[in-house]
C-alpha cells in the first residue's frame, strides 16, 4: 500500500551541499558539543560534591548513573520520534530540555535534588547525539554521511575539552555551580538560530515507495535484527569505557596523588585525544571503511588503558590519555557512522536511537562500576582493567559485524 509523506522531505541522493544545508550541519553539531561539555562536566565536579555533600564513590556513582539513565530512554524514544514529527522538532526539544534542567542543577542542595535533575536531563542529552545525526544525514550526499557523522561526533569530545578548561579556573575559585549554569548559553544563543536555520521536515519516502514496516517493528524484524543487536551491544561496551573515563578520570588521577589542576589536564588529554581521534577515524573510515577503521581503534584503546598497569611515566601516561580518546570516542564516531549508512532513511533516526539508547546501558553501568570498585578500595588500576578489557570486547564485536554483516548500502 503506497505511504504518502506527510510534508516535503529533501531528496535521499543528494549530489551537493547548499549553503543552507552547511548552515543546518553547523548548527547541528554545535548541539553535539553542548551534549559533550553536558556529558563531560559531571566527572569534572565529583571531588567538589563529595567535599560540599560528604558523599561517598558510589554514591557519586549513583549520581553519575541516573544521567545515563535517562539518556538510555531519551536516545530511544527522541530517535523514533524523529522519525515520526521531524528532525528539527526532536533536536530542538531535546535541547531545551537538557539546557534548562542541566542549568537548574547548579540550584540543587542535596544528592537526591541533584540526581533528580541530572535524570531528566539525561532524557534530552540522550536524544540529542541521535536526532541531530539522523537530521545532519540527510542533508548530505550519501557517499559522505559516514565521514561527516563521524567528524559531527568531534563535538562530543570538544564540549568535553571545553567543560576541563573551563573547570580548571572556575571550580577552585567559584565552586561547582557555574559548571551547570552555563548550560543556559546555548538555550539563549543556539535555539533560536536552530529555529530559523533548520529544515523542518521528516524522513519521509515518496508516494511511490512501498515499505512494509517502520519503526522498532523494522528494526528489529527479520533483515534487520541479529545487526542491530550486534551494533547495541558494541555501542554497550564502548559507551562503558569512553563516559567511565569521562566520569572518574579525574577523581581516579587524584587518587594517584595528583591535585586536582592537574587530575583536570588528564581529562583535557583525553577529550583532546578524542577530538583529534574524531577526525582521523573520519579519514580512516573513508579511506578503509567504517567498521575495519573502528576495529582497529578499539584495539587502541584498549591496548593503551592496559598499558598504564605498568606503571608507566607521567610523560608517557598523557601520552596514554590521548590515544584513549583516540580509540574509545574514534570507536563510538565510527559506530554512529556505520549505523547512519547501513540503514534506509525512514528507519535511520529509529535505529541511531536503538543503538544509542541501548548503548547507553554500559553508560549508565560505568558510573556506577567505576564508583563500586572504587569503595570496595581496589584502586584506579581496577577502573583502567575494567574500561580497556570493554574496549577489546567492542573490538571483538565490531569484527563479527564486519565479517558478517556487510552494508545492504
Amino acid at each position: 500500500m503506497p505511504l504518502t509523506a506527510t510534508t516535503a522531505a529533501p531528496p535521499v541522493n543528494r549530489v551537493g551541499l547548499d549553503r543552507n544545508a552547511a548552515i543546518a550541519v553547523v548548527v547541528c553539531w554545535l548541539f553535539v558539543v553542548f551534549d559533550g561539555y553536558d556529558l563531560i562536566v559531571y566527572g569534572n565536579v565529583i571531588p567538589s560534591l563529595q567535599k560540599e555533600w560528604g558523599i561517598s564513590a558510589a554514591t557519586a556513582g549513583t549520581l553519575g548513573s541516573l544521567a545515563f539513565l535517562g539518556m538510555m530512554i531519551g536516545a530511544v524514544l527522541a530517535g523514533r520520534l524523529s522519525d515520526v514529527v521531524g528532525r528539527k522538532r526532536a533536536v530542538i526539544g531535546c535541547a531545551i530540555i537538557l539546557s534548562v534542567f542541566t542549568a537548574l542543577c547548579a540550584l540543587a542542595t542535596g544528592p537526591v535534588m541533584f540526581g533528580a535533575l541530572r535524570l531528566i536531563a539525561g532524557l534530552g542529552l540522550g536524544g540529542l547525539v541521535p536526532t541531530s545525526n539522523a537530521l545532519a544525514a540527510e542533508l548530505i550526499p550519501a557517499k559522505w554521511r559516514a565521514a561527516v557523522a563521524t567528524m559531527m561526533m568531534s563535538g562530543v569530545p570538544i564540549g568535553g575539552s571545553i567543560a576541563a578548561l573551563i573547570g580548571i579556573p572556575v571550580i577552585p575559585n567559584w565552586g561547582w555551580q557555574p559548571m551547570f549554569a552555563f548550560a543556559l548559553v546555548p538555550l539563549i544563543l543556539l535555539v533560536p538560530i536552530a529555529w530559523k536555520t533548520l529544515p523542518d521536515h521528516t524522513a519521509a519516502v515518496t508516494s511511490t515507495e512501498v515499505r512494509p514496516a517502520t519503526g522498532f517493528s523494522a528494526l528489529l524484524g527479520t533483515r534487520f535484527r541479529s545487526v542491530s543487536i550486534m551494533f547495541a551491544l558494541a555501542t554497550v561496551v564502548t559507551l562503558l569505557a569512553w563516559y567511565g573515563l569521562g566520569t572518574w578520570l579525574p577523581k581516579l588521577m587524584q587518587g594517584e596523588g595528583t591535585d586536582l589542576g592537574s587530575a583536570l589536564t588528564f581529562a583535557l588529554a583525553l577529550n583532546l585525544g578524542a577530538v583529534a581521534g574524531s577526525f582521523v577515524t573520519a579519514w580512516g573510515g573513508v579511506r578503509f571503511g567504517t567498521i575495519p577503521t573502528s576495529i582497529v581503534a578499539a584495539l587502541l584503546a584498549g591496548i593503551a588503558l592496559l598499558t598504564l598497569l605498568t606503571g608507566p611515566p607521567v610523560a608517557l601516561v598523557y601520552v596514554i590519555f590521548v590515544l584513549a580518546g583516540v580509540g574509545t570516542h574514534g570507536t563510538q564516531c565510527l559506530i554512529i557512522a556505520a549505523v547512519a549508512s547501513y540503514y534506509p532513511d525512514y528507519l535511520r533516526g529509529t535505529a541511531l536511537g536503538w543503538a544509542l539508547g541501548v548503548g547507553r546501558v554500559g553508560a549508565v553501568a560505568a558510573p556506577q562500576i567505576g564508583g563500586w570498585l572504587l569503595a570496595a578500595g581496589l584502586g584506579a588500576d581496577s577502573n583502567f582493567i575494567l574500561f580497556g578489557v570493554s574496549a577489546l570486547v567492542a573490538a571483538l564485536l565490531l569484527t563479527v559485524i564486519w565479517r558478517r554483516f556487510p552494508s545492504p548500502t
